[in-house]
């Protein structure tokens, strides 16, 4: 049995249907498989009409749908002092204990692989809470468009390349870059595995709606939030089949790096030149919110 718990905070537009994707995806890199859901839903006061509930466990009931899973209880409430309202889920699945997957097992000389592009989720939500100010500030009604429908197509669960992946090959680590976009996720890789990191910038697939966004608003998209793309560490002679797993899939993958002896650190390289990969103690997409 496997379970994790995680809220959603940043968005409000669909907010019940990312909780459940987000839960999902944590036990996707676990190589589980989510079955059972329970949701706390917290409501402003002056926002909590029958309307919104029922849109919101609607749009958690249509998730569910989607990958197969059951919401089995939860809690709801009224709560004073909130901007948005905020849904808390966990969830709740199963995989055989020879097939388990932690952010921990990576090794020296596996090579990185990163699905879909980044910041994925990042690039929904400022394109969902920031549209008319997106286009203000000069980005095309096309592109803010297109950012608003990245929740959806691509989409940000993770569930469908990390089947593929675990089915494909021997996955030593897999982990969803979340808050602290996928810089933080290289971070969280190798102090988990106590091994160094070395990354390609330009390698690393950023979306040209997220660039275009981030620039904007003056984000670094490798510090923003990037639900729906996936990390994973395999084995170099591995790397190709599971790539070709999650192509297989309909999800773009793309090698980005290696994982290296831990004295070698976190790094970045760009032009042949590499530095400490950056540290972002609080999401980027936060400052949006925080100005707000």
């Amino acid at each position: 049995l496997v379970a994790t718990a995680d809220p959603i905070t940043f968005a409000t537009d669909e907010a019940g249907w990312y909780a459940l994707h987000v839960n999902a995806n944590d036990l996707a890199v676990r190589g589980a498989c989510p079955l059972w859901f329970l949701a706390t839903v917290l409501l402003p006061e002056g926002g909590a009409t029958e309307a919104a509930v029922e849109r919101l466990f609607a749009d958690i009931g249509e998730a569910c749908a989607e990958l197969g899973v059951s919401l089995i209880g939860g809690h709801t409430e009224v709560t004073s002092g909130l901007p948005r309202p905020i849904v808390s889920g966990c969830m709740l699945g199963e995989v055989a204990k020879d097939r388990l997957v932690t952010t921990g097992g990576a090794r020296p000389g596996d090579t990185l692989l990163l699905t879909k592009g980044v910041p994925l989720e990042g690039t929904a939500i400022i394109a969902r809470e920031r549209a008319a100010e997106a286009e203000r500030r000069g980005v095309a009604a096309d592109v803010v468009k297109r950012a608003r429908d990245l929740l959806r197509r691509p989409g940000i669960s993770v569930v469908p390349e990390a089947r593929a992946a675990c089915a494909a090959a021997r996955v030593h680590a897999m982990h969803d870059p979340t808050e602290g976009g996928v810089a933080t996720a290289c971070w969280e890789l190798a102090q988990a595995a106590e091994v160094g990191v070395r990354v390609d910038r330009e390698r690393i697939p950023v979306l040209r709606e997220g660039r275009a966004l981030c620039e904007a608003f003056g984000l670094d998209p490798l510090g923003t939030i990037a639900s729906g793309s996936l990390l994973l560490a395999v084995a170099a002679s591995d790397a190709e089949r599971v790539a070709e797993a999650c192509r297989g899939a309909g999800v773009d993958c793309t090698a980005i790096g290696r994982v290296t002896e831990a004295a070698q650190g976190v790094s970045l390289t760009s032009g042949g030149h590499a530095r400490p990969m950056p540290t972002f103690p609080q999401d980027e997409i936060t400052r949006l919110f925080a100005e707000s």
